[in-house]
């Protein structure tokens, strides 16, 4: 009997030090986690996971858990100073809050768990993507299907020409091992070229409601009669839309140079984005990255006058996360 009491009693004990630990372990780490109660103050710093309309998912650096957080019209988006900047005119940083992004909000809580953020803070630096780089990764791309063909090429060879067979697969092995060379450089670009297409409207999340096409004249960023009809048109389609973005992408044709068509399309973005949030009351928080891409992606030949008006264009998107879509 006094044994069973006395492991009874170094059991107790056992578990009161395990408890002690555990509650001072739950003490620690409670700290680290953000929470966000209602009408209390709460600061978060993490990276954007995803967006819906004016809710960003934030995932918080410390304890890892997601937050939400609501941008508003009150808003005010800060971009601290950094190696680049993103746009020329700082009411356009609200539109950079896309996934990847590197946050720091602050605000108060809201009914709904969000955090109501007064103030966001942002570096661009880690989000400084050239057009460069993707058409780096498109002559990579072509050389892989190059060394391919040679390589083809040099396997058919060895097969007609059973004399020199040693030879020709000699050649095809080579050629193959170019090919497999260029193939890996494709890969190691997968990262990049998914950095530079990057955008919100995934189709696997995002719900397409309406686009267009805005068409400008020649070496012109400025908007005809016929582009303010399309976007008020465009425009119409966000009446009592709920959590809508607006993408926006500039293009040129290939007339210029690499710089010139980059400035271009950037300001063609920037044209179509400011008639939006000033004729069309679009708020500018429900803008993503407007962005220009230069010549690249066109959408027909450069070859003809034809062709190359049709290169020189905005593309337009209103989309809704898809989640959201169906929940209303």
């Amino acid at each position: 009997m006094r044994l069973t009491i006395r492991k009874l009693q170094s059991r107790m004990i056992c578990f009161a030090m395990c408890g002690t630990l555990l509650g001072g372990l739950a003490y620690s780490a409670t700290p680290n986690a953000p929470q966000i109660v209602s009408d209390q103050k709460s600061k978060i710093k993490g990276t954007i996971v995803s967006r819906s309309g004016d809710v960003v998912s934030v995932k918080d650096k410390k304890s890892g858990t997601v937050v939400a957080v609501l941008l508003t019209d009150d808003t005010k988006i800060v971009r601290n100073h950094g190696k680049v900047a993103f746009f020329r005119h700082t009411d356009m940083d609200v539109t950079a809050m896309v996934p990847g992004l590197t946050i720091e909000a602050e605000g108060v809580g809201n009914s709904k768990n969000q955090l109501a953020a007064s103030k966001v803070t942002f570096t661009p630096d880690e989000f400084d993507i050239e057009v460069a780089q993707e058409q780096q990764i498109m002559a990579n791309q072509r050389a892989a299907s190059q060394a391919q063909s040679t390589a083809n090429q040099g396997v058919a060879d060895a097969n007609a020409a059973q004399g020199s067979a040693n030879q020709a697969q000699s050649s095809a092995n080579q050629a193959g091992s170019e090919a497999q060379a260029a193939t890996a450089g494709v890969v190691m670009d997968a990262a990049a070229i998914s950095m530079v297409n990057k955008r919100v409207s995934d189709l696997d999340d995002y719900k397409l409601v309406a686009e267009a096409g805005i068409y400008f004249a020649s070496n012109v960023s400025t908007l005809d009669d016929a582009a303010k009809a399309d976007l008020d048109t465009l425009a119409a389609a966000t009446q009592g839309l709920e959590g809508y973005l607006v993408e926006i992408a500039g293009y040129a044709s290939s007339t210029g140079t690499k710089e010139q068509n980059q400035k271009l399309s950037e300001a063609r973005a920037a044209s179509v984005t400011k008639y939006l949030h000033e004729k069309a009351n679009v708020p500018m928080r429900r803008f993503v990255i407007p962005a220009g891409y230069g010549a690249t992606h066109p959408s027909a030949t450069n070859d003809d006058a034809q062709g190359r008006a049709l290169n020189r264009r905005v593309d337009v998107k209103v989309i809704v996360n898809k989640g959201l879509s169906q929940s209303m």
